[in-house]
């Protein structure tokens, strides 16, 4: 292998969707550290994570919480738990699939069939994939009344149930008490097979004269920071 071959094979990996491998050590803001992905199927919205905790941390208001609406297995819970190692993660989800509620809105206005199951999930599977389990809040139950008597401000939330209802609740709920310079992540928003979830962050932006930013990630995330 002649010395370009070499270089090309080191790079490479790095370089294809298949493997989304990263680079040992990463410079962020003047924060030097080892990456806690190295590797996934969905390389913009988890590198994205990773940017966004960078910011946070580099922020004189970002002292809060961390949550995520819509939990299913834990995977992006994992990474979130990962990136805001200091932070309390709340876990909101039924941890039995789709509510019927949020299912018959669906159907009514045409968004979706919400026929998909989510139901192969539980608690024990979810901790079990933390890093720090200790910082785990678990809110079982049908969002938002799992958020009535939570007092909390939040510094990062990822709102990822699919439907319309738990979109614009959780958006309703978590903006009016994010930090300034909070940032929420609404998984979904490009997802022509969800098609609540773009109405659901143009109805709640348009109604709070918020803007909104899509990124190119798998399924589409739409990015709100507040003020």
């Amino acid at each position: 292998m002649g010395k370009l071959e070499k270089i090309i094979s080191k790079i490479l990996p790095n370089l294809l969707p298949g493997s989304f491998a990263l680079v040992t050590k990463m410079k962020y803001i003047g924060r030097e550290r080892k990456p806690f992905l190295s590797r996934t199927g969905d390389y913009v919205r988890v590198s994205s994570l990773e940017l966004v905790a960078d910011e946070i941390y580099n922020n004189p208001e970002g002292a809060g919480a961390v949550a995520e609406l819509g939990v299913y297995q834990g995977d992006f819970a994992k990474l979130i738990n990962e990136a805001f190692p200091d932070r309390k993660l709340y876990l909101f989800d039924t941890f039995e699939g789709f509510d019927e509620r949020d299912i018959t809105t669906e159907k009514e206005k045409g968004f979706s069939k919400g026929d998909q199951d989510f139901s192969e999930t539980n608690i024990e599977m979810v901790i079990s994939k933390m890093k720090h389990p200790e910082n785990c809040i678990i809110k079982k139950g049908y969002f938002p009344e799992t958020a009535k008597d939570l007092d909390e401000k939040f510094v990062f939330v990822s709102i990822d149930t699919d439907l319309y209802e738990p979109i614009y609740n959780g958006l309703s709920f978590f903006y009016r008490n994010m930090v300034s310079g909070g940032v929420i992540f609404v998984h979904d928003y490009n997802n022509s097979g969800y098609k609540g979830a773009k109405e659901a962050v143009r109805k709640f932006c348009t109604e709070n004269s918020i803007r909104h930013f899509p990124l190119s990630d798998i399924g589409g995330t739409a990015v709100i920071i507040k003020p």
